[in-house]
């Protein structure tokens, strides 16, 4: 099951990250210039805050199930002064909901805006700001910490 969660956990990062760049680019796009609303931008974002929410369940399974998590919390004192048990027991869980809380902020408060160019406002605000706090999130193989994690984990 571990392995199984972490793959999907892995494969679905790429989802979030695509469709977040479209969403984003889309967004900015939309409030710099005189588009309309579309379809295809509503859909987007509704694209990402699902994926947002799925990346989101399968990461709270992985807080369960993850020996490094179980690590860090039989002993939370050695974890804190451990980079990376750190990251994986606070940093990262809250950057990531909060992620999740401001893409679905965006979402909302796209849907309800009036006029065009205030949907977009709102769109490029909170799916921009959303999208920083996952980049800033992940952890990346060219951080230091986390130079062998994978870009891609494929083991099923």
């Amino acid at each position: 099951m571990y392995g199984l969660t972490l793959t999907l956990h892995s494969l679905i990062r790429w989802v979030v990250i695509i469709v977040g760049v479209a969403v984003v680019v889309r967004s900015l796009v939309g409030f710099f210039g005189d588009r309309k609303w579309a379809q295809l931008d509503d859909r987007l974002g509704l694209i990402f805050t699902s994926s947002m929410d799925l990346q989101l369940l399968l990461g709270l399974l992985l807080y369960v199930v993850s020996p490094l998590t179980r690590a860090a919390m039989s002993d939370m004192g050695a974890a804190m002064s451990s980079a990376p048990l750190r990251y994986f027991a606070v940093e990262h869980v809250i950057i990531m909901i909060v992620a999740v809380v401001l893409a679905h902020v965006g979402r909302s408060r796209s849907r309800k805006a009036v006029g065009d160019h205030s949907k977009f406002k709102q769109a490029a605000i909170f799916y921009t700001l959303a999208m920083l706090a996952v980049l800033l999130a992940i952890p990346w193989p060219f951080m230091e910490n986390f130079a062998d994690r994978p870009w891609i984990r494929l083991g099923l």
